[in-house]
């Protein structure tokens, strides 16, 4: 071989020794990621939340008191009263209902509950709907099984309507207490705020129930451009009756005609579209301490766009301190879990909702959804759905969304329509899209989907974030991803900080809060 050649070759073999090295290097060198905090909220040296206010006196809100208890409490292990077996062959229903009315007969305990129903393993074919009207009851399986169920216990929806195929449902609704209401003074309550002046505290003590009220009126609907959807056939503009807001809460101290809650405003209240008030309330009927667990849930469908079939997996409505926990539903045509307006202080966990069956359009594939207050959804994952972890029409917050996924989508993440106030959106991951937007004349008149919307560290192929001309803002902090393509591009853009930075801190803000709030107590 020629002298050049050979030295050529060798010089090769340098370079590709060296560069081989390099990778072999880099293999064992970790990319440092500067951690980095908010301008809203920042971690102080002992390790609690240091919140900054905007020149409005706005700050993030407490989100911490969502879910079971109020969050931090662990799922009980409620004792097996009943245990059932599937039907030799048929139906199951009549086993499943039987063994609920038995149990809803018994005294609860002193902490309020009646006992289990454990589903041993195997099939149970139900055509209709399993109903849950009383409180304290749990209704266990012996675990979710493989994939598809295989090995737990499966209740499979056989009839051929669209329904609801477990339904916790108590009763009444939120009903005023006569004399009881006092006006709050304060001109503004800003964002976040957990106390306020009232013309009198005369007749409230501390723990008592209350409805904080923010009315809807004709001059904030016209600021927020609310009736000037420019209309198509069925678009209803915004009416002031339909906006009066009703947030449940508890006074935790009293000072002069200063009030203090438990939790806090999260939607700016002004003198100038209204102010707020404060009254008393009961909810009778509203039933507690309900839990599904431990199911794989399927419905039976004719094809991938069958539509009379099983609709919700799991309902809930006008019910508290509730949960749901490791259940899988498959092939339900709306979602795992609704939780309904009268659904409060529940929490949804190790929950996945797979593979829809129904037409690709609106009203279907809502995976998770949320109409509720407080409540709160964490460790879930979904498949082929519209609208994965989503809110309806004058949600009142605060609700949480944490750390789960969302793949194979079919529209968007996000508040859906019509004014949900304070959501936060926590480290939640998906393929498709994430959007808090006016979404206009789209439905019947869906505009503006929400205010103080909070996503943090969140993850999303599209995003889009926009401000509504009054009344607050919308958050997207340490997102991963890029921004999407708005309805309108005139609105205003939302606040957003630190957008495909990593390393945000504190990871999770939710976790952050209630790890300050418990420490606390």
């Amino acid at each position: 071989m020629h002298r050049k050649n050979k030295s050529k070759i060798f010089k090769i073999f340098k370079i590709s020794l060296c560069f081989v090295g390099l990778i072999f290097l880099a293999s064992f060198i970790k990319i440092k990621i500067v951690k980095w905090e908010s301008r809203f909220v920042t971690l102080s040296s002992d390790g609690s939340l240091a919140y900054h206010p905007d020149s409005l006196g706005n700050i993030l809100p407490d989100f911490s008191r969502v879910g079971y208890r109020e969050g931090g409490i662990p799922i009980p292990k409620i004792k097996v009263v009943k245990t059932i077996y599937p039907a030799a062959s048929g139906s199951s229903q009549k086993i499943i209902q039987a063994a609920i009315d038995e149990v809803s007969r018994l005294k609860p305990d002193k902490q309020g509950f009646r006992g289990a129903i454990l589903l041993k393993k195997g099939t149970y074919n139900v055509e209709g709907t399993v109903f849950i009207k009383t409180g304290g009851i749990v209704l266990r399986g012996d675990g979710e099984g493989s994939d598809k169920g295989k090995g737990g216990t499966r209740i499979i929806a056989t009839g051929t309507k669209q329904r609801s195929l477990i339904e916790v449902m108590g009763s009444g609704r939120i009903q005023k207490i006569k004399g009881t209401e006092a006006t709050i003074s304060d001109p503004f309550v800003p964002l976040g705020a957990k106390s306020f002046n009232l013309s009198s505290t005369k007749g409230f003590s501390v723990g008592d129930s209350v409805i904080l009220f923010r009315p809807g009126t004709v001059r904030w609907i016209h600021d927020l451009k609310m009736d000037q959807i420019v209309a198509r056939k069925g678009t209803k503009q915004w009416s002031p009756d339909y906006y009066n807001l009703e947030y449940e809460r508890v006074i935790t101290d009293i000072k002069g005609n200063r009030l203090f809650l438990d939790n806090p405003v999260v939607m700016q209240m002004e003198t100038k579209y209204g102010g707020g008030a404060i009254y008393g309330y009961h909810f009778n009927g509203r039933i507690n301490k309900v839990g599904i667990e431990n199911l794989y849930l399927e419905s039976a469908y004719t094809n991938d766009t069958a539509e009379n079939h099983g609709w919700v997996a799991i309902r809930m409505d006008k019910v508290e301190n509730c949960w749901v926990n490791h259940v899988t539903s498959r092939y339900f045509g709306y979602s795992c879990v609704s939780l309904g307006y009268g659904a409060r202080n529940t929490t949804v966990m190790n929950a996945s909702c797979l593979d829809a069956k129904s037409i690709i359009t609106g009203s279907r594939r809502y995976s998770f959804n949320n109409d509720g207050q407080l409540n709160l959804f964490m460790n879930c994952h979904a498949t082929e759905g519209r609208h994965d972890y989503v809110t309806g029409a004058k949600v009142c917050g605060p609700n949480v969304f944490y750390n789960s996924t969302a793949e194979r989508t079919h529209a968007d993440i996000g508040p859906h329509h019509r004014w949900a106030t304070g959501t936060l959106y926590d480290n939640i991951q998906t393929t498709g899209q994430i959007d808090i937007q006016d979404r206009g004349n789209w439905g019947s008149g869906h505009g503006w989907s929400g205010v103080n919307q909070i996503l943090w560290n969140c993850k999303g192929a599209s995003v889009v974030v926009q401000d509504p001309w009054v009344s607050g803002h919308n958050y997207c902090i340490g997102l991963i991803g890029n921004k999407g393509k708005p309805r309108f591009k005139e609105r205003n853009e939302g606040i957003w900080e630190g957008l495909n930075r990593k390393g945000l801190q504190p990871t999770s803000l939710y976790m952050a809060q209630l790890k300050q709030r418990l420490s606390n107590n």
